[in-house]
């Protein structure tokens, strides 16, 4: 089976590592590469590391009047820059927006992979999760499902790694002065990833989200994400860890933990981790999720879900083991 793919955005770093997926994929074959910043330049003149086999292709200026025949289009491009361009994509190409212009739009299938993969199977739209709800719904979705907590007053307190910023147009408190030795608050009561976060867990609980509380934080580090989610129910640790592993059977990429999950873990990876700590006579449950929001978090769950869209394993071109250390 030979797919034909291309990646818009592929100089960021959420195209660069649909890049590295896509190019040691079983069943992909990278055709067509579009960039703004990059375009006119030869692929591994921006990745040095490029397979031979693409060195010579060349980044295009995204324009869909030079868009060769392709089967699957993966968008890497920030939020408000995808909506016009990939409504005129033809239909037969299947489409995964990594960006977050099409999150719950009509039209669009929200990808969450591991929590709904069958929906996924020969849709031609899917838009990617975030990768802030990526760990956080992931981690909750069992909790949710089996009703051992209230879907009100969640308070999610999670940090990222720098490269969650993307590569362009970051203001310096995103380059290494600034952002090191650092720990930086940001997107207080808005952050653009509430939305879906919200309506998410309204879809799996039946219940109202009201009172969400996501509060992000910057951590000077490179890649991940560490969610670390405060709810209302009477479980046990036990019994939350029982219903994720109940959720998650037969899952490849989910590991329940026992322990609390490490960013490291994930590094490179499309794994996500979720453990818990229950305390049922405080009436309070602790999640944690753990993403490398390149991978789970942008770029692998994007594979993931092209994977799904064309009746391929899931694994196919995943199943790596994470970078260590």
């Amino acid at each position: 089976m030979n797919i034909r793919v291309g990646i818009v955005g592929i100089s960021g770093f959420g195209g660069g590592e649909a890049l590295r997926l896509v190019a040691n994929h079983p069943f992909f074959e990278l055709v067509y590469a579009a960039g703004e910043g990059s375009a006119g330049s030869r692929l591994v003149d921006r990745f040095p590391g490029v397979p031979a086999r693409l060195a010579g292709l060349t980044i295009e200026k995204w324009d869909l009047a030079t868009l060769p025949k392709i089967d699957v289009l993966f968008a890497s491009l920030p939020t408000g820059a995808s909506a016009d361009a990939l409504a005129r994509v033809p239909k037969d190409v299947k489409i995964v927006d990594i960006g977050g212009d099409h999150r719950y739009v009509e039209g669009w299938v929200y990808g969450l992979a591991d929590v709904w993969p069958a929906e996924l199977v020969g849709q031609t739209r899917v838009a990617n999760p975030g990768c802030f709800p990526a760990a956080t719904l992931t981690a909750l979705a069992p909790l949710l499902a089996d009703r051992l907590i209230e879907p009100g007053n969640i308070m999610i307190d999670a940090k990222t790694g720098i490269s969650g910023a993307g590569r362009g147009g970051a203001d310096s408190r995103f380059g290494y002065a600034e952002s090191n030795e650092n720990l930086v608050p940001y997107g207080l009561l808005k952050h653009t990833h509430m939305p879906e976060t919200a309506k998410t867990i309204e879809r799996l609980s039946g219940g109202s989200a009201a009172g969400l509380v996501f509060t992000p934080h910057l951590v000077p580090m490179t890649r991940g994400v560490l969610a670390t989610i405060y709810c209302r129910g009477r479980a046990t640790t036990e019994q939350c860890l029982a219903a994720a592993r109940r959720f998650y059977a037969g899952r490849p990429f989910i590991r329940v933990t026992d322990t609390p999950p490490q960013t490291k873990w994930a590094t490179g990876s499309n794994l996500a981790f979720v453990s818990y700590a229950a305390d049922p006579e405080r009436n309070l449950v602790i999640a944690l999720g753990v993403v490398d929001n390149l991978g789970k978090g942008a770029a692998g769950q994007a594979v993931q879900n092209a994977n799904l869209m064309c009746d391929l394993p899931q694994t196919a071109g995943l199943d790596g083991m994470p970078v260590w250390p």
